[in-house]
């Protein structure tokens, strides 16, 4: 149902039963899918691809041109997944020539104020809180939640299931399973939690804390903690994810404990 008062671009691809608020714009090049509600005031520019029954709140602006002076208006896009909810004032620009698109997975909760720039790549069930904001290029993997007024530099990457403290600053990559703050930003425990809601076994989550104390707690550096997590760890897909993940970092992950006064 589109109000009157809003304005669609007649080359708008949008399904049948999208809900339109007054004073909304939708410019030519977008595309939304059923089931989605659009709010009053909202702007989403060229190149948006928006999924089923998402919630998109007044003021939010989706596919505005990258922050980024390279960009040289490159015909790019924003992929945002079905049951993803945007609230207010949230802004999320479209890819550059680097990656092409900025996507965004489902069932995904971007609180207000929230910032997501440039060919980032978010996973699926991912919460930004009030006031996160992401820089250009940056991974989040499936599950993460970031509370209010994180910042995450350019290039990192953030595994699966980590929980980051409201205010941290991410310079580093942050494995999956944990829980980091302080600062600098460090490893404060696994997010055994948020790995129980989401039914992983106690043996499971007890794994995953022994394998992170050989990694942060135990004092050894890096290569010769993976060597014993591998030697002396039974197999595991988590213990596989920890590994490749840690191997992969091309920044570098966050300390640990024993680290926090250096």
């Amino acid at each position: 149902m589109n109000q009157p008062l809003a304005y669609v671009h007649p080359q708008a691809e949008i399904a049948d039963n999208v809900v339109i608020e007054p004073f909304a714009f939708i410019s030519k090049n977008v595309v939304i899918g059923e089931g989605t509600w659009i709010g009053a005031n909202v702007t989403i520019m060229p190149g948006a691809r928006i999924g089923k029954n998402c919630r998109i709140f007044p003021g939010a602006v989706i596919s505005a041109i990258p922050q980024d002076l390279k960009y040289r208006g490159e015909n790019t896009t924003v992929i945002i997944g079905d049951n993803t909810t945007i609230r207010e004032c949230v802004t999320v620009n479209r890819g550059t020539s680097y990656a092409n698109t900025t996507t965004i997975g489902s069932n995904c909760l971007l609180m207000a104020y929230s910032h997501v720039a440039h060919d980032c790549i978010i996973g699926d069930h991912v919460i930004l809180a009030n006031s996160v904001n992401l820089a250009g290029h940056i991974e989040i993997d499936d599950w993460v939640i970031l509370e209010g007024m994180v910042a995450v530099q350019q290039f990192i990457k953030i595994g699966a299931h980590a929980f980051i403290a409201g205010g941290s600053l991410v310079r580093k990559d942050v494995p999956p399973f944990v829980k980091a703050a302080r600062e600098p930003l460090a490893y404060a425990g696994v997010n055994s939690i948020g790995l129980r809601r989401r039914g992983f076994s106690a043996e499971t989550i007890e794994h995953i804390q022994d394998i992170y104390r050989t990694l942060f707690v135990r004092g050894f550096n890096t290569t010769k903690a993976l060597g014993i997590i591998e030697a002396e760890f039974p197999a595991s897909a988590e213990r596989d994810q920890i590994l490749t993940f840690i191997r992969t970092s091309k920044g570098g992950v966050m300390k640990g404990f024993r680290h926090l006064s250096e």
